[in-house]
């Protein structure tokens, strides 16, 4: 690339460069980079321990590099931002609260008015219309599930990092979801980071995969999934690519 291209190119949405973390003498990451433009899918899938997670608290802010640089639309990350949120694999709805109530949590600085209005617009979204006074108790893990999403979303963040979000489901309930958060995609384009151990999910969902090393990890190999949603993951190119990111993951 040379100079001229290099100023006229797009910032990305978000940037990785040269990162490395580790913990006492662990070297966890080991000069990672990564680009992720705004508005695109991608999921990351490694080895167990590699340290996907580790990336992951880095990318939303809650980590900071020992080296090196996490980007937020060109600014460096500091901290966590409203406007980059995670739904973790261990799940945050309040029990406490109802499924309406969950979901007005975070939008203050609206007129009440404006904040139920929200939290129904963003229920109904995701499926849980008629359900909106019930309390976490009442609800299937696929209803809290979409609690989560919905909660995610109705405070218009940029940016979804999610960790592992359907794994506590059983199989068709998570089919189910990967299935309805394509559908809410189509609605509200978000830039998504899906950290994954499910390489079908990751070939499902994404517009590409990053595959990483073994720890202290990196960039090992990098998958672009061209075929439109809906996916049939069985089809052959798919299965290709499956079994390629499989090899890379020594299996």
């Amino acid at each position: 690339m040379n100079a001229a291209d290099a100023s006229t190119s797009p910032v990305p949405k978000v940037g990785v460069r040269a990162v490395r973390k580790g913990f006492k003498s662990l070297q966890v990451i080991d000069g990672l980079d990564l680009a992720v433009a705004a508005g695109e899918f991608v999921a990351i899938v490694g080895p167990s321990g590699c340290g996907k997670s580790t990336l992951l608290k880095l990318l939303a802010g809650f980590e900071q590099p020992d080296s090196g640089a996490v980007m937020i639309d060109g600014v460096p990350v500091s901290r966590p931002t409203p406007n980059a949120i995670v739904i973790s694999q261990h799940g945050s709805v309040f029990p406490w609260l109802t499924v309406r109530e969950n979901l007005m949590f975070g939008l203050g600085g609206m007129e009440h008015a404006a904040q139920l209005a929200s939290a129904d617009h963003y229920a109904e979204m995701v499926g849980l219309k008629g359900f909106e006074k019930a309390y976490p108790h009442e609800l299937s893990g696929g209803m809290l599930k979409r609690v989560e999403i919905a909660r995610a979303l109705a405070v218009k963040p940029d940016i979804l990092f999610m960790d592992e979000p359907f794994s506590a489901l059983d199989a068709l309930t998570a089919l189910k979801m990967r299935i309805e958060l394509l559908r809410v995609l189509r609605e509200e384009r978000h830039t998504i980071i899906l950290i994954t151990h499910d390489v079908e999910e990751a070939i499902y969902l994404a517009d590409r995969i990053v595959v990483l090393s073994p720890r202290p990890t990196r960039v090992a190999s990098v998958f672009a999934i061209a075929q439109p949603h809906p996916r049939k993951v069985s089809l052959p190119e798919l299965q290709q690519i499956k079994d390629a990111i499989l090899e890379q993951l020594g299996l």
